[in-house]
Order: structure tokens, then C-alpha cells, then sequence
């Protein structure tokens, strides 16, 4: 297998002015990509809180112990819009993509239990960067491109039940499935033949979530909920393949492929620690709520495969801290329609586990990650809404030859409640 180091070191070294961005960050170039947060619109528009949060109304994708408390049947699907500053100490570029974020469905069973399932991104590959060398008289002679595409998805299945009074306890699975795609073309005007490295894992496997909720009551009707979230040591398979060959390229862009110089296989696995979230939130019903979220993950272990760390990078502990919280001025209120707005902030600091070399010096640079952000709740018909956020923050930084993201995610999602006899799956009788 060629030295992943190199391309990794130029990769971060190389953006300049002559950058070209495509539809996700430079950072999902390592492993699988970069990680998706298990959160609704709604809580993303909190900072990311939710770990203890129940509701009849709302699905929570982090705590699966809250959807006991779901009353309603429910459709939930949500949307993102980010858009993406990446810059260094030469230069700067910006794109905007587009992308789902979830489609699910939870329902009640029974007065004590629920279910939901759907589908949600897990990671993310997109990129593309342009360096070039110029000659004294500032004509290129030599261009390396490096681009990515492609994630991993998991469909999912989760149960809630309330086991004893202000005690919900519970269970998702999920099954993660994708390919990534990682290459670089190497051109010089001397050359009658460019060089291209291609590099394709396929990714599958199962993981397992449990939770649990405690709530609490006190005189003045303020609630204290304590949540708990751990998603358990799972792996994940891989299976890649790597090629280096020679081709031309056309007039019209299209590559000719000539010569195999370099080809590989190989079977490997990713294996992800446990994950635990911890968190308090305070609250009235249907009027305020406040909450503080923790979570922490050992580094993950890459072996014997195309997403192993290389001596350019290596994955290390992780943390994420999230305060937030929304009010509800009044939720029946027929005078304004702005008293029945749920208003949502937050505000989160991040460690994403991942450090770089690349100054080929000891010690790696942590890539941490800072957002801020605030939503809406808007009520439509009945108990269902439609939810607004937007997120700024600041990923990594332009120090030590790393890339600096600024961004600002635009979030979307409808919560749609069945109100009724939920006869869509209850068993219709005939008088």
C-alpha cells in the first residue's frame, strides 16, 4: 500500500488560493468520514442537548429510554444546509451542500411503551482540493488533485417503556452500512501520462444503544430529569481496495486508464468504543427547559485496514459539552401566534478525537470543534410543527499548517403528529 503520509501532509499544506471545495469538509477525508450527530433539528438548535429530555410529542434520537413518553404517533424528517468557509494562513474557500439529515417514525404501543425506526446518515465523505507548483515565471508545471465522496448510512430500531413511574428504560439497534472513495491525480506538463491513486472500502456492521430516563417533580412544579445514553463497543467490517495506475485524459475530461502499477486488497475492522452521554435538565412542562449534556468516547482502533491511522494521524479520546434549553411563552395561547413559538439556544464545545501531524514533528494537533446555536418552533395544525435552526461555529484551526472551518448549518425538519385514533396502524372495525 502506498504511504497514505504524504498525501495526508500535502493535503493539509497545499490549500493555498488554488483550493477547489466541493460538497463537505476537508476532514472527512480521514476514516470513514466525517461523524454525524444523532440529533434532531430540534435539538441541534439547543446545542445538542436531550439526553434526559422526554416529550408525547417529539422524536429524540439520542436517548432511545425517551420514547416511553411518546403519545402521539409521529413523522419526523429533517434537512440541512451547510455552508462552509474553509481557510489557511494563504487563502480561503467557500461552498454550500445540501443534504437529508433523517427520515423516521415512532408510535405508541400501548400507554407505557413506543417505537420508531428510520434512516439517518452516520458519516460523511466530500472534498476536493487543488494544489499546484508553479515555475519562476508562474507557469504550472505540476498539479495534484485530491477528492472524496461517498458515507455510511444506518437504518435503525428503537423501543421505550416506562418500567415503574418516572423510570423509562431504553434499546436501539442499528445497522451501518456504505463505501467511501478516496483518490489523488497526479499530472506534470512533462509527463505524457498522469498517476492516480484510488483507494474504495466498503463498510457493515451492527451497533446497540441503551438508555435511561429519571424524572422528578418537585412542589413548585419544576421537573428534574437525569438521562443516561450508552452506545455500546461495537465493529465495524471493512473491505478495500487500493490501485495506482497510469492514464491520459481526454480533451473532453475523460480518463483513459493504461497501466496497473500498484494493486491491493485487504479485510479489516473498525472498532468503536463505548460511547456513554450523561445529563440534568430542569423544566416546566410545556413552558421552559434547561439542560446540560456530557459525552466522552475512548480513541477509536483501526486494523488491518485502508482507514487504519498512518503517522500522520491517529484518533484519540473524544468529548462533546452542551448547554441549552427553549421557552414556550404560552402553548394555548389565541391572542398571538408568536406566544405559541417554542424559542430554542445552546451553545457546544467539542474534542473530536482526531489529531494530526503535519509538521512531521512530534506531537499531533487536536481538531476541536465550537458551535453556537438558536431555532424555532413554529406550530402548525393540531400538535405538529415546523422546526427552524441555525448553528455558527468554528472547526479546527489555521495553526500548525491545519485548515480552519467556519460554517453555518441551516436546519429544517416537520414534526407531524397523527392526532386521533392513529387508525393508519390500528385495525379498523366494522359496525
Amino acid at each position: 500500500m502506498l504511504k497514505k503520509t504524504f498525501y495526508i501532509f500535502l493535503l493539509f499544506i497545499s490549500i493555498k488560493s488554488y483550493g477547489q471545495r466541493s460538497n463537505s469538509s476537508p476532514y472527512s477525508f480521514f476514516g470513514v468520514g466525517e461523524q454525524y450527530s444523532s440529533q434532531s433539528a430540534e435539538q441541534a438548535s439547543m446545542g445538542g442537548v436531550g439526553v434526559a429530555f422526554s416529550n408525547i410529542y417529539h422524536l429524540n434520537f439520542i436517548n432511545p429510554a425517551s420514547f416511553a413518553d411518546l403519545r402521539f404517533a409521529t413523522y419526523s424528517v429533517g434537512m440541512r444546509v451547510n455552508d462552509l468557509t474553509v481557510k489557511d494562513l494563504s487563502g480561503s474557500q467557500k461552498s454550500t451542500s445540501t443534504s437529508l439529515s433523517y427520515l423516521s417514525i415512532g408510535f405508541p404501543v400501548g400507554k407505557k411503551a413506543a417505537v420508531a425506526f428510520g434512516l439517518r446518515p452516520n458519516t460523511s465523505v466530500g472534498y476536493s482540493l487543488l494544489n499546484v507548483e508553479k515555475d519562476d515565471n508562474g507557469v504550472v508545471y505540476e498539479a495534484s488533485r485530491f477528492y472524496g465522496y461517498g458515507g455510511t448510512s444506518k437504518f435503525y430500531g428503537a423501543f421505550g417503556i416506562s418500567i415503574f413511574k418516572n423510570f423509562n428504560v431504553g434499546l436501539e439497534a442499528e445497522y451501518v452500512f456504505g463505501k467511501t472513495e478516496n483518490n489523488v491525480l497526479f499530472e506534470r506538463t512533462s509527463a505524457h501520462l498522469a498517476t492516480k491513486n484510488n483507494e474504495v472500502v466498503t463498510i457493515r456492521g451492527a451497533g446497540l444503544k441503551v438508555g435511561v430516563i429519571y424524572k422528578k417533580e418537585f412542589s413548585n412544579k419544576v421537573q428534574m430529569n437525569l438521562g443516561a445514553s450508552f452506545k455500546l463497543e461495537n465493529s465495524l467490517t471493512t473491505t478495500g481496495e487500493e490501485n495506482l495506475y497510469s492514464l491520459s485524459i481526454e480533451s473532453s475530461g475523460m480518463e483513459v486508464s493504461r497501466d496497473t502499477l500498484y494493486s491491493t486488497s485487504t479485510n479489516g475492522k473498525l472498532k468503536n468504543p463505548l460511547k456513554s452521554i450523561l445529563g440534568i435538565g430542569f423544566g416546566k412542562e410545556n413552558k421552559w427547559y434547561a439542560a446540560l449534556d456530557y459525552e466522552f468516547k475512548n480513541p477509536i482502533n483501526a486494523q488491518n485496514t485502508l482507514l487504519a491511522s498512518s503517522s500522520a494521524y491517529v484518533y484519540g479520546k473524544s468529548n462533546r459539552l452542551s448547554i441549552g434549553g427553549f421557552y414556550l411563552p404560552k402553548v394555548n395561547s389565541i391572542s398571538s401566534y408568536w406566544h405559541r413559538v417554542t424559542y430554542r439556544a445552546g451553545i457546544r464545545f467539542e474534542d473530536t478525537g482526531l489529531l494530526i501531524n503535519t509538521s512531521n514533528s512530534e506531537g499531533f494537533s487536536k481538531v476541536k470543534d465550537f458551535g453556537i446555536s438558536f431555532g424555532l418552533g413554529l406550530p402548525m395544525r393540531s400538535t405538529s410543527n415546523l422546526n427552524l435552526g441555525v448553528e455558527y461555529g468554528k472547526k479546527g484551526t489555521t495553526m500548525n499548517n491545519l485548515i480552519q472551518e467556519n460554517y453555518i448549518n441551516f436546519k429544517l425538519s416537520l414534526s407531524l403528529n397523527a392526532v386521533g385514533n392513529l387508525a393508519w396502524f390500528q385495525k379498523r372495525k366494522i359496525d
